[in-house]
């Protein structure tokens, strides 16, 4: 067993570390809500919006703009939404681990990994994670501010909607973490672009129901549509990516931070067990200490008698 010094060492060492966990875990948890009501407040925005959507849905079949059709380019890009910063449990490498395991089996089946795929990484961790994989990066974004807006997100989908228009991805996905709640976070993967006119479909349905549920109001509003059609839906088309964009980097950080805050919260919980184990063994190695000295004095007194 361990000296009493050298148990007090570790104990005073665990404590301070509880301290700066249990720091973090309050700092995380400030963030947490921040981040959880931006990303709320963006679904509402979002919700409404499918609902102009939803009136143009029927006439989507008309419509020859190039984000609702495949443009027959060669080559994929997947945009990785990862974070900046570790210590926040599993959040960057479900998400990882995830991407690459469709890049292996899904979006190009007939390569290796990475052959035939390019890859926009946004954060510092999924970046470094896909240079060591050898992934064809052409372009890393690692300044986005916690508090993201959509002037932020600008650059990110000003480049992929450009490199799509140019014919130079056939499909464009993302790989983001929705936020579930505090203790749930789910990584998650779907195609940006080309527009599925199915799966817009079924989308707006969906978060129409949702909304019904929500307010027992009835969502469906007979818009009615003057002039150009196809400039419309083409302006709604370049908003709709931009904000999908948006609210997958709002459910990203919404996940970290609260991925953050319950890796914190354990680590603080593991230290304070920790510290009661090691005052446990302290108290047990003391009384040996003292059961001893005691017995060298009996047995002191005893030779001397």
């Amino acid at each position: 067993m361990a000296g009493t010094k050298e148990i007090k060492r570790r104990i005073k060492s665990v404590k301070n570390t509880k301290k700066i966990t249990k720091a973090m875990e309050l700092v995380a948890a400030s963030k947490m809500k921040r981040a959880v009501a931006n990303a709320l407040s963006s679904r509402l925005y979002a919700s409404y919006s499918w609902d102009v959507l939803s009136s143009l849905s029927t006439r989507l079949e008309e419509v020859s703009h190039p984000f609702f059709n495949d443009n027959g380019g060669e080559r994929d890009l997947v945009v990785l939404i990862t974070s900046n910063r570790g210590l926040c449990g599993a959040y960057n490498s479900q998400v990882i681990k995830k991407t690459i395991r469709m890049l292996k089996a899904e979006i190009s089946p007939r390569s290796d990994l990475g052959k035939g795929v390019d890859l926009v990484t946004v954060g510092k961790k999924g970046d470094v994670a896909m240079r060591r994989t050898n992934q064809n990066i052409i372009a890393t974004f690692l300044d986005l501010s916690e508090n993201v807006s959509l002037r932020d997100v600008s650059p990110v989908s000003t480049m992929i909607t450009s490199e799509y228009k140019k014919g130079s991805y056939g499909k464009i996905y993302v790989a983001y973490t929705d936020f579930v709640s505090a203790l749930s976070q789910k990584p998650n993967i779907r195609q940006l672009l080309p527009i599925s006119r199915a799966e817009l479909k079924i989308a707006i349905e969906e978060v129409g129901e949702e909304r019904n549920k929500e307010t027992l109001v009835e969502t469906d509003v007979p818009y009615t549509v003057e002039g150009d059609q196809a400039m419309l839906i083409e302006s709604l088309a370049e908003k709709l990516v931009r904000m999908q964009i948006y609210q997958m980097i709002l459910e990203s950080q919404a996940s970290e931070q609260s991925s953050r805050m319950m890796a914190m919260k354990n680590a603080s919980e593991a230290a304070g067990e920790m510290i009661d184990d090691l005052t446990l063994a302290f108290n047990k190695a003391r009384q040996a200490g003292i059961t001893r000295e005691i017995s060298e004095i009996s047995a002191g007194m005893a030779s001397v008698s």
